[in-house]
């Protein structure tokens, strides 16, 4: 199965989009990362839960419930699993962009590894009862 998805018009207008579960701990724990390491705000967030979400799911034909992935949509085009989190490395600050490196080993090796992490997240984390909800100052990040 390739990365790339069908475009998602609706979010053509944001160049840099991170769909994530809004009620894990960990997923919320690496926006939190992405918008300390992305001081030029090229990111804007939503919930997998959210309608938005739910209809990119739909059209991607990804499950509606059991998230076993964050969706990165970048120009339109819908990334998942290690691809999209070597995309989102790329643009942070720091030394994360070197970890793009990785994309050269293969996406069925590079996805076994972010599928036993995905698989281990509530375990390790936990969950929260009720999506994310922005602070004031991050607010205008979330769609």
């Amino acid at each position: 199965m390739e990365d790339v998805k069908h475009n998602v018009q609706s979010w053509e207008r944001y160049p840099r989009v991170i769909l994530f579960d809004g009620v894990c701990n960990f997923c919320n724990a690496t926006v939190d990362f992405v918008i300390q390491r992305d001081p030029k705000q090229k990111f804007v967030f939503g919930t997998l839960q959210s309608e938005p979400g739910q209809q990119i799911l739909q059209i991607n034909h990804f499950d509606t419930q059991d998230f076993e992935t964050f969706l990165y949509l970048e120009n339109g085009k819908v990334f998942t699993k290690s691809t999209a989190a070597l995309k989102v490395a790329k643009e942070l600050t720091g030394m994360w962009p070197l970890l793009y490196v990785c994309i050269v080993i293969p996406r069925t090796i590079r996805d076994m590894v972010y599928q036993f992490i995905g698989r281990r997240r509530y375990q390790w984390m936990g969950k929260r009862d009720s999506c994310r909800l922005p602070d004031e100052k991050d607010r205008t990040r979330f769609v």
